[in-house]
């Protein structure tokens, strides 16, 4: 399982996000591409625990069951909900929110296990360090294939 604190994994997908361009044509979902960016730049925000989210009831009640799509190699689906407080829905400066979002990788992959995730996933609750660098892998592949990069 690939995981974004492993130096080749980060710096793959360092090089995805300086492929991505504004012209990128979305192959599935709602979002433009700055706005997908921007997406990605805010659920940073919990494992670098800049933002507490309260647990959702779904995923107080059902969660667990689909805790383990996280840790695996298969991609997610495409068109998964998007959970509220990570919904982008105005216009967004590309290259403003790419630089962002390569200085949020950076930080998170910088960082290291150990020094993120003290805030639980809203959706999955507690994770390791260890999965919170799938998880954030395994989301940032899937916005990047969303525009085929």
């Amino acid at each position: 399982m690939k995981n974004l604190f492993n130096k080749e994994v980060y710096e793959e997908i360092i090089q995805r996000l300086n492929a991505f361009t504004a012209s990128a044509d979305r192959q599935w979902g709602k979002m433009e591409a700055a706005q997908m960016l921007a997406h990605c730049k805010a659920a940073f925000s919990v494992p670098l625990s800049e933002k507490k989210l309260p647990r959702s009831f779904i995923g107080l009640t059902v969660g667990w069951l689909f805790k383990h799509s996280l840790y695996n190699d298969k991609p997610w689906r495409k068109n998964l909900p998007t959970a509220p407080a990570f919904r982008i829905t105005d216009h967004r400066n590309f290259e403003k929110e790419k630089k962002e979002l390569t200085m949020l990788v950076d930080r998170f992959y910088t960082l290291g296990p150990g020094k993120v995730g003290l805030f639980p996933h809203p959706l999955f609750g507690s994770y390791t360090s260890d999965q919170w660098g799938q998880a954030m892998y395994k989301h940032l592949d899937h916005h990047l294939r969303q525009f085929g990069v």
